[in-house]
């Protein structure tokens, strides 16, 4: 009945839409999906299509992303967080669901065209090859593969590069010596993998944020670069890599023959360890297909000229060595959950310095809000009669000795070099808490923003050095947000 009570709405709807309308009407409909898939396992393929339809009805593209926008962050992304096999199967079900409407969709044509070339020309076949991929023992490549090229592909998000794809690099570059690593993946990725010369970063943007059939629209682009790049190659002579990438929708849409094609199932595995990390879980999956036991942690690779700005900047606010140097991120990547709320930040800042060795690096972050509020802090600071001084990082050379906090405008690749001349690192649950381990920096995760045990210990950070969570309760109604507490946590943690 509550199908046919939005399809009508949805009718009402296109005859005067608003966005707020919209974004209401997409909300309930993805909820009320979620409410029955929780309550009795219900799949209701109306609740999805009726997300589509909202996703691709209007020629405004703004709002066409509302509804896309609704369906992968209330929907999608809550499949992919929970890390439980039967949720990867329900992903992989809605995600067929979702191609085969886009293969309907006049934007869609070249899609269905390509899928019939796979042999793959219904929801239905595209649906068990995935769940055989899923399903499937994981495989020992076999001795007569010898590769000259290695495709890998990105994770989208830095953070889950340098968790999962950093770590695949290192053990596939160290076994095939001989083989091309190229990367398929955002620009950005240049900034923290830079100075690894036998990594190559083939540049393909994923609009996290874009419309439906942008999001998957990516995947013909991503075809043609394969199809480029293995031409007049055997197929013992290349392999490409999938770590659960967005790139084909967590491995989804094909890309070569399965014979050349490896997929790490990042989510959820019957017999995976119900403790490790996606790191750990990474290393375990390639001991399986490598043929050999080895443990290697994630990595970054820094830029060597912003590296030598970051060593500058550090003898400046540290000429005698004897300062403990913390570089702090409150980014959320534009997940506010993961927040603290209120004065927690500012808190936490002055709590820290209290101690007069200390020097405080602060990334001030990016947009607008995220800006905002680290100006809020450096005021809050300043007020207080410490020296405080803000910096874009091109301009290191002008870091004052006395400065006790540092607000700097940084890059991914700046707060990478920042980070690797620090010793702590203390954020919340974001790239730059991977980035810190990566760096065998002290990293102290301010973890907020979900109560899903699973998900807190495989995005934990994976590292040589220490690596500590302070787990806080944002989203039970009853729970009680003590930021005295939270500090005091983080503090013991430092002092033990």
């Amino acid at each position: 009945m509550r199908p046919l009570f939005y399809q009508e709405q949805w009718q009402q709807l296109q005859k005067s839409p608003t966005a707020k309308d919209i974004e209401s009407l997409a909300q309930r409909i993805a909820s009320s999906f979620v409410d029955r898939y929780y309550y009795s396992d219900e799949y209701n393929r109306e609740y999805i299509h009726l997300l589509c339809e909202m996703a691709t009805h209007f020629k405004e593209s703004e709002l066409n992303q509302i509804a896309a926008r609704v369906l992968f962050g209330t929907v999608i992304e809550r499949l992919c967080d929970d890390f439980e096999e039967l949720q990867t199967e329900t992903y992989n079900r809605l995600i067929c669901q979702v191609v085969n409407f886009l293969c309907e969709h006049p934007q869609g044509q070249e899609i269905k065209s390509e899928l019939s070339d796979f042999e793959l020309p219904n929801e239905e076949l595209l649906y068990e090859r995935i769940e055989n991929i899923r399903l499937s023992q994981d495989r020992q490549l076999q001795s007569s593969i010898k590769p000259e090229k290695i495709l890998v592909l990105s994770r989208v998000t830095i953070g889950a590069d340098v968790a999962i794809t950093s770590v695949i690099c290192k053990r596939v570059s160290k076994f095939y010596p001989e083989a091309d690593i190229i990367v398929f993946g955002d620009a950005k990725l240049k900034q923290v993998f830079g100075s690894r010369s036998d990594f190559k970063v083939h540049e393909l943007s994923y609009s996290r944020r874009g419309g439906l059939i942008e999001r998957f629209l990516v995947w013909l682009k991503l075809l043609k670069e394969i199809r480029t790049h293995i031409a007049g190659l055997s197929p013992s002579q290349f392999l490409l890599i999938d770590p659960d990438s967005r790139l084909t929708q967590l491995g989804v849409l094909p890309l070569v023959p399965l014979q050349n094609y490896c997929f790490f199932n990042s989510r959820g595995k019957k017999g995976s360890s119900v403790t490790a990390s996606v790191s750990e879980l990474t290393n375990l999956w390639l001991d399986n297909m490598l043929g050999e036991h080895e443990f290697c942690y994630p990595s970054v690779w820094p830029e060597h000229e912003k590296l030598k700005l970051a060593k500058q900047l550090r003898k400046a606010i540290d000429p005698e060595g004897l300062a403990t140097v913390i570089t702090l991120n409150f980014g959320v990547g534009g997940n506010i959950r993961k927040r603290v709320e209120g004065n927690f930040e500012t808190e936490l800042v002055q709590s820290l310095l209290q101690h007069p060795n200390i020097r405080l690096i602060l990334d001030l972050g990016f947009g607008e809000e995220e800006q905002d509020r680290a100006k809020a802090i450096i005021r809050c600071v300043q007020q207080q009669g410490i020296p405080v001084q803000t910096l874009d990082f091109g301009e290191l050379e002008n870091a004052k000795p006395d400065s006790r906090l540092l607000g700097l405008n940084c890059t991914v690749g700046e707060i990478t070099a920042l980070i690797a001349l620090s010793d702590e690192f203390i954020g919340y649950d974001s790239a730059c808490q991977h980035i810190a381990a990566a760096q065998k920096v002290k990293t102290y995760t301010v973890f907020a923003g979900t109560t899903n045990v699973r998900f807190i210990r495989r995005w934990k950070a994976c590292g040589s050095d220490t690596s500590e969570i302070i787990f806080v309760d944002t989203i039970s109604k009853d729970s009680h947000i003590d930021n005295a507490d939270i500090i005091g946590r983080l503090l013991d943690l430092r002092s033990s």
